[in-house]
C-alpha cells in the first residue's frame, strides 16, 4: 500500500479543525500520515490539534509564511508516495484517499488526481451545489483560464510531480527547496498548477465523485476578492516572461474568465455592486466568453444584476430556486459520470 502524507495548514482555524482533523482520521484508506503545520497560528488551533493522540499525526511548528510557505514545510518532512493538501477548514469524505489511490495507481501518465467538491456554509452545512470543473484532457490554458482543480484541498499528487517543479532559494535565512510559490498569499494554488502543466509531461486528471467539502466563508469578503484579483495580475506577470507566447495568447480571455468567477464569488458574498462591476469588467475585457460559455456567463451576469436591482425577499427566493434546479442537475451529472468511470476504472485493472 501507497504511502499518502497528508499535509494541514494550520491557521486561525481553532473553530473547523478539530473536525477538519477527524475527517483525515476516518478515511477508509489508512496508510497515511497527517502532517499539521502550525504556522505560528495565535488562536488555540496548535493546542486543539495536540489533543490528538493517533501515532500517525505529526505536528510541524514554524514562524508564519501563509499558505503556500506551510505547504512547503509540509512537503519538506513528507514521507509519502503521494501528497494530499487539506485546508485547515475544509473537510474530506471518507471514502477520498482510497479513491485518488486506485485512481493513480490504474493510471500512471496521470501525476494529480483531483474530485469535485461541494459548497457548505461556515456552519459545515451543504449549500447544494457543486464544483463542476473539466475533468479531463487538461491544458495549460484551461488551468490558466478556469482552475480545473477548483481548489487546495481537493487533488492528492504524485511526489515526482514535485520533484519535477521543485527550485531552491534562499527566503529565510538558509538555501532550501521551494514547491508552492511564497511570494504568493493568494493564487498560489493555480500558480503551482500551471507550473505542473508547464514544466511537467504528468497529466492533469480528475475523477467525478465529491470527495471534498469546500467551506465558503463570509468574512472580508470584498477586500478578499479585489486581493485575490491582484494575485491573478501577479501570476500572469511572472509567467508573462516565462511563457510568453501561451500567456500573449490567453491573457484576456483568461482575465475575463477570472472577473467572472470573482463575480460568483460576490454574488455568493451578497455584494451585488461588485458583482455587476466584476461581470461588466469580464464581458469588456473579452465578451467571447458569450460565445464560449454563455449559459455559465449569462447566469452569472443576470444573478449579479438581480441582486443589484431586486428587492433582498424577491432575490432570495430566486436564488433559492436556482440552487435548487442547480444542485438537482448537478448531482445527476454526477451519478451518470461515476458510472462510467467506475466501469473504465474496473477496465483498466484488468
Amino acid at each position: 500500500m501507497k504511502l499518502v502524507s497528508v499535509i494541514v495548514p494550520v491557521y486561525n482555524v481553532e473553530k473547523y479543525i478539530a473536525q477538519t482533523i477527524r475527517s483525515v482520521l476516518n478515511q477508509t484508506y489508512s496508510n497515511f500520515e497527517l502532517i499539521v503545520v502550525d504556522d505560528e497560528s495565535p488562536d488555540k488551533s496548535a493546542e486543539i490539534c495536540r489533543q490528538f493522540q493517533d501515532p500517525r499525526i505529526r505536528i510541524i511548528h514554524q514562524k508564519n509564511r501563509g499558505l503556500a510557505g506551510a505547504r512547503n514545510a509540509g512537503i519538506r518532512h513528507a514521507k509519502g508516495d503521494y501528497l494530499a493538501f487539506l485546508d485547515g477548514d475544509d473537510l474530506w469524505l471518507p471514502e477520498k484517499l482510497e479513491k485518488h489511490v486506485q485512481h493513480l495507481k490504474a493510471s500512471p501518465h496521470v501525476g494529480v488526481s483531483f474530485s469535485r467538491s461541494q459548497f457548505i456554509d461556515s456552519d459545515g452545512n451543504s449549500l447544494g451545489i457543486y464544483q463542476m470543473p473539466k475533468l479531463k484532457d487538461i491544458r495549460p490554458d484551461h488551468l490558466l483560464c478556469r482552475n480545473p482543480i477548483g481548489n487546495g484541498s481537493a487533488p492528492v499528487i504524485r511526489r515526482e510531480v514535485f520533484e519535477a517543479i521543485r527550485f531552491q532559494k534562499n527566503l529565510h535565512g538558509t538555501i532550501e527547496d521551494f514547491y508552492f510559490d511564497e511570494s504568493f498569499r493568494q493564487s498560489e494554488d493555480i500558480e503551482c498548477w500551471f507550473r505542473i502543466a508547464m514544466q511537467t509531461s504528468w497529466q492533469i486528471e480528475g475523477i467525478p465523485d465529491s470527495l471534498t467539502l469546500y467551506r465558503v466563508n463570509g468574512e472580508g469578503l470584498s477586500a478578499n476578492i479585489l486581493k485575490q484579483l491582484d494575485s491573478w495580475e501577479k501570476l500572469i506577470e511572472k509567467h508573462r516572461t516565462e511563457f510568453p507566447e501561451l500567456v500573449k495568447r490567453w491573457e484576456n480571455p483568461a482575465r475575463a474568465y477570472q472577473l467572472r468567477y470573482l463575480s460568483r464569488r460576490a454574488v455568493r458574498l451578497k455584494d451585488g455592486t461588485m458583482a455587476v462591476k466584476l461581470v461588466n469588467r469580464a464581458l469588456l475585457t473579452h465578451w467571447q466568453i458569450l460565445l464560449s460559455e454563455p449559459r455559465r456567463t449569462i447566469l452569472t451576469a443576470g444573478a449579479a444584476y438581480l441582486l443589484r436591482y431586486f428587492p433582498s425577499s424577491l432575490y432570495s427566493r430566486l436564488e433559492s430556486l436556482a440552487l435548487r434546479t442547480t444542485g438537482f442537475l448537478q448531482k445527476a451529472k454526477i451519478l451518470r459520470e461515476q458510472l462510467r468511470f467506475s466501469s473504465a476504472l474496473n477496465n483498466s485493472a484488468y
